[in-house]
């Protein structure tokens, strides 16, 4: 916890806890992130994981535009970009939720994985402007 903070007070950004509004239940994680020099393109990674409890009642889309918009507003970041894994399709539906767009020609092997299928990546973009994209978080009922 002590790394995560004093990385967040360095750059500026980094990781935050998601909870449920209303339960105040941990439900996952987002942040912005640096993109590691041994990957094939450079800038600021948007990402999330949550627990599997919390998938598809929007908390990732939620939670993933409230970071852009800090990224953009409030950091002057440049536009960001995400990765997963050719297989984790609703990170990409998340991805272009968030108005993010993907290249074929941009995928990559993530050379910080083992060989296998999860080595295979997709890589989304983001424009150089916030996203204007409206969601409505799904009831848990």
């Amino acid at each position: 916890m002590a790394r995560m903070q004093a990385v967040f007070d360095q750059r500026g950004f980094g990781w935050w806890a998601l909870e449920e509004r209303e339960t105040r239940e941990f439900v996952g994680r987002v942040g912005l992130d640096e993109v590691g020099e041994d990957m094939p393109f450079e800038g600021v990674d948007i990402g999330w994981r949550l627990v599997r409890s919390a998938w598809g009642h929007g908390y990732a889309t939620e939670a993933a535009l409230a970071c852009l918009a800090f990224g953009f507003e409030v950091l002057g970041l440049p536009a960001p970009v995400a990765s997963t894994t050719v297989d984790n399709l609703r990170s990409q539906a998340v991805m272009r939720r968030i108005g993010m767009t993907r290249d074929p020609a941009d995928d990559f092997e993530d050379p910080s994985v083992p060989e296998g299928p999860l080595r295979q990546c997709v890589l989304y973009r983001t424009l150089a402007e916030i996203p204007v994209v409206h969601t409505t978080r799904r009831d848990t009922a």
